[in-house]
């Protein structure tokens, strides 16, 4: 495919920055987005120049708050003030919580569903009508396997946030193939060993009831079901896996890419039920006189390349 520019969120740790770097080192031109780069992201962009400069590569930073249009939009604008283009959109950025459902409060419910959700309409309406124009892009969504497969207790605002932004990615592949706009679902399992996804999670608002359910019923819950997904983890289970996926979609013909990629060491059982969802989306598309929709529309002639 060559050389492609791509705009990656949530890149300061994580499966972001290692798919930031996998891109990069495939000779792409990546733009991680960094929130506070002056503050608390300060030294994700030191690292991420750093990187750079030892490997001579092309990974840049750039300021990207999702939860904000300002510089959802900013960073847009720059990165087609500098290349022209943007080639490829990965929804990375997310956010984790850990705790009795009912536990967290409405707000923090819709907090998760800002970050994990809402940001990714931010950045496809800023980044949509200049792929639209070109007639060619490719967007990934990095989801969860907790949407399709096993649901540990405790995680159920996260798995909702997460099986809402599967969900919206699906209705977006039907609507931007005949713009000839690509679209990818990553989906990852639990990975339990590096990263920060578990450390980092947030913790509901309502202590009271948590503490109801953690000294009641539910004593000692939390601590078997992390046990028990880090036993269900391979111990040579990576997290770069994912970023090798992603890295595979990118560099595969345009045309050729798949809908749907596990990466999940667990097995959880996400593949097998996205596998009948997903077959049966097609059939039905397919039924109401829609099967062109599973495939991308063919470049515009003056596209560039």
């Amino acid at each position: 495919m060559g050389r492609q520019v791509i705009l990656i969120t949530g890149a300061s740790s994580g499966f972001g920055a290692m798919t930031a770097r996998a891109l990069a080192t495939a000779g792409h031109c990546v733009y991680a987005g960094i929130l506070d780069p002056t503050g608390r992201g300060k030294t994700a962009v030191e690292d991420a120049a750093r990187f750079a400069g030892d490997w001579k590569v092309d990974l840049r930073t750039v300021e990207l708050d999702v939860l904000q249009d300002t510089q959802v939009g900013a960073a847009v604008n720059r990165i087609i003030a500098e290349q022209g283009q943007i080639d490829v959109v990965i929804h990375n950025a997310g956010h984790m919580c850990f705790g009795p459902a009912e536990a967290f409060t409405p707000e923090q419910l819709a907090a998760l569903y800002d970050v994990n959700v809402l940001s990714t309409q931010r950045l496809n309406r800023a980044a949509l009508p200049h792929m639209r124009k070109r007639g060619q892009g490719l967007v990934v969504w990095v989801s969860s396997s907790s949407t399709r497969g096993g649901t540990p207790p405790f995680l159920g605002p996260y798995f909702a946030a997460k099986a809402a932004m599967d969900a919206l990615a699906i209705s977006y592949a039907g609507e931007l193939t005949r713009w000839g706009i690509e679209t990818t679902i990553i989906v990852p399992g639990a990975f339990t060993k590096g990263t920060n996804h578990f450390r980092d999670a947030g913790a509901p608002a309502d202590q009271a009831v948590a503490l109801a359910y953690m000294d009641g019923p539910y004593k000692g819950v939390k601590e078997k079901a992390l046990a028990g997904l880090a036993a269900l983890e391979p111990a040579d289970a990576d997290p770069q896996s994912v970023a090798r996926a992603i890295e595979a979609v990118v560099d595969t013909p345009r045309g050729k890419r798949p809908f749907r990629v596990h990466v999940d060491p667990a097995q959880d059982g996400a593949e097998i039920v996205n596998g009948v969802a997903d077959r049966m989306r097609a059939e039905l598309l397919r039924r109401i006189g829609l099967e062109d929709l599973l495939h991308i529309a063919a470049p515009k002639p003056s596209a560039s390349p």
